[in-house]
């Protein structure tokens, strides 16, 4: 599936809720999927600036594509996350850099988040980019 058909499908999965608590819990849903990161990953080093709660975040890159990991010790974060890594993992580093996430203004994520919680949502985005970006030039310069 490409990223835009990801992203459709999760816009399309959050459109049967019509109340905001429904979608949180659906968040709830996602953040108890996302598999463990590393316990030796959920160090400083790892942890997102910009974001009220924790959030561990880490990349690796296999066969010219990132793969994310990620955990949080708030659930609704964590699923937030989950999400990125849902619609991101498994992408060439290109990829990333020109995904348009246009879901999280769809299924009206950004609008329902308290400023501190959207503030880290593009803190988790930004930091996804990064990776993205170091992998790339990584590519680039053994090339």
């Amino acid at each position: 599936m490409s990223i835009n058909e990801i992203q459709d499908a999760i816009v399309e999965e959050f459109s049967v809720f019509d109340d905001w608590m429904d979608r949180y819990q659906q968040l709830i849903e996602y953040g108890k999927d996302l598999p463990p990161i590393d316990d030796r990953k959920r160090t400083e080093q790892y942890l997102i600036q910009g974001c009220q709660s924790k959030v561990w975040l880490d990349a690796e890159l296999r066969n010219g594509k990132i793969y994310f990991t990620a955990d949080s010790d708030a659930i609704i974060t964590k699923g937030i996350v989950s999400l990125l890594i849902k619609v991101l993992s498994g992408r060439t580093p290109d990829e990333i850099l020109n995904a348009d996430l246009y879901f999280i203004d769809k299924i009206g994520l950004k609008e329902n988040l308290s400023p501190t919680r959207s503030n880290g949502l593009v803190a988790m985005i930004k930091q996804m980019l990064m990776y993205a970006l170091a992998f790339k030039s990584k590519i680039e310069g053994a090339g």
